[in-house]
């Protein structure tokens, strides 16, 4: 790219939940915003009124285009299967993502987490690490885990997951804090700097709230896997409505807006209930974008799988396995089923996933504001995604990509 910086005109940008009309500089030298005035010369770029948004942050993925992060054979081909999905999730505006492991074994563990450590990319979103979901999770809340591989809480976590990892890839763990020796276990990970969900819990509120002060910050998809919020027992989901002057302060919560894991109208109850904790996931699995039908089994679940739209299950069950839509889509039906803006759907999905992850200081993630990563995405009034843009850098283009696909159908006739 010409010049040592870009300069984006006729656009509008996200921040801090609303639409803000003014141009955004970025170097493609330093790879970071810059201040918004003071430049002469560079490249323009005019956005026709489009939208720029931070890069998307996918929290909670366990893969996508037949590959599942459990698909371990070599370090080799994982890699470069790793390189794969994170050109595609480029595709989807997604510019940073951590790969969710389910409950495995702890040899599978220790054998994929290594390959999970953050690293960049060429051209495609940046691995940020691993969630590991499982294996401290309650038995009757296992969805589609296999609780016979599940551990008690007094496991020490090196034997699960390997030491090293712990330093390296793990920047997430879900855990059940209603668990006996749950909160040696939370405070244990979190002192390690590993951000604690609570989720796959048949836990109170007050269990919950143990969680909290034991250094949890986060649901994992919140009424997926955890009792109903009740009339006179809110359970585990009613520590999002804690007050903003609680201490600790309620927890971040990720929701599933794909239509099958929850009713819209749940979907828009949860998000309305504090917009500003509140995180938009997939959860999608290798199933995504792939044809319906049944399709095999993996290291978590040992079973055909059924895909039939946007719906995956246990072939022959309705246990829900995972989502089937990327991230701009649920995005889209976050502000369909909620109404709100796009600048607050988008925030679901940036600024507070970076915010849970503490990653959005200088040289930072998930906010557009001096110092931090140009990592964006261009995006239409309806939330489509029509470029992505990495480190200063545009790495895909919606309207060049289709372009592309013409002319290489004109040349197989």
């Amino acid at each position: 790219m010409s010049g040592w910086f870009t300069l984006f005109t006729n656009c509008r940008y996200v921040f801090d939940g609303q639409l803000v009309d003014d141009h955004l500089v970025i170097s493609d030298e330093t790879g970071l915003i810059l201040k918004r005035e003071g430049y002469i010369g560079g490249e323009a770029v005019d956005l026709d009124d489009n939208i720029i948004a931070p890069g998307l942050l996918e929290l909670h993925t366990n893969g996508a285009n037949g590959f599942h992060f459990t698909h371990f054979e070599d370090d080799k081909s994982y890699g470069d299967k790793i390189d794969s999905i994170a050109r595609y999730y480029a595709t989807q505006g997604v510019t940073g993502f951590w790969a969710t492991l389910p409950t495995v074994k702890g040899e599978e563990f220790q054998r994929i987490l290594p390959a999970l450590a953050p690293r960049e990319i060429a051209s495609s979103a940046s691995l940020l690490g691993a969630h590991v979901e499982g294996p401290y999770l309650h038995p009757t809340k296992k969805g589609a885990h296999n609780s016979s591989l599940f551990q008690a809480c007094s496991t020490p976590v090196a034997s699960v997951y390997g030491s090293s990892n712990l330093s390296s890839s793990i920047k997430l763990a879900t855990i059940a804090p209603e668990l006996p020796d749950s909160t040696n276990l939370i405070q244990d990970l979190s002192s390690r700097g590993i951000r604690i969900s609570l989720g796959h819990s048949t836990a109170t509120l007050d269990d919950g709230i143990a969680g909290l002060k034991a250094g949890a910050t986060c649901l994992t998809h919140t009424l997926n896997a955890m009792p109903p919020f009740g009339s006179r027992d809110p359970g585990l989901a009613g520590l999002i409505t804690l007050p903003q002057t609680y201490s600790p302060r309620p927890p971040y919560y990720t929701v599933i807006a794909d239509g099958q894991h929850l009713h819209p109208n749940t979907v828009a109850l949860l998000f309305r209930s504090n917009p500003k904790r509140a995180i938009t996931i997939t959860d999608s699995i290798e199933l995504a974008s792939l044809p319906d039908g049944n399709h095999p089994g993996h290291a978590q679940i040992p079973f055909e799988q059924t895909k039939k739209g946007t719906r995956a299950t246990i072939a022959g069950t309705d246990t829900l396995i995972g989502g089937c839509i990327p991230l701009q889509e649920s995005v889209r039906n976050l502000m369909a089923w909620s109404g709100c803006s796009i600048a607050e759907a988008v925030g679901t999905v940036t600024e507070n996933v970076a915010g849970l992850m503490g990653i959005d200081g200088q040289g930072g993630r998930g906010i557009l504001k001096e110092g931090r990563r140009a990592d964006l995405t261009v995006l239409s009034e309806k939330g489509e995604v029509l470029q992505t843009w990495v480190a200063g850098h545009k790495v895909w283009d919606k309207e060049e990509d289709m372009i592309l696909a013409d002319e290489d159908k004109d040349k197989r006739g």
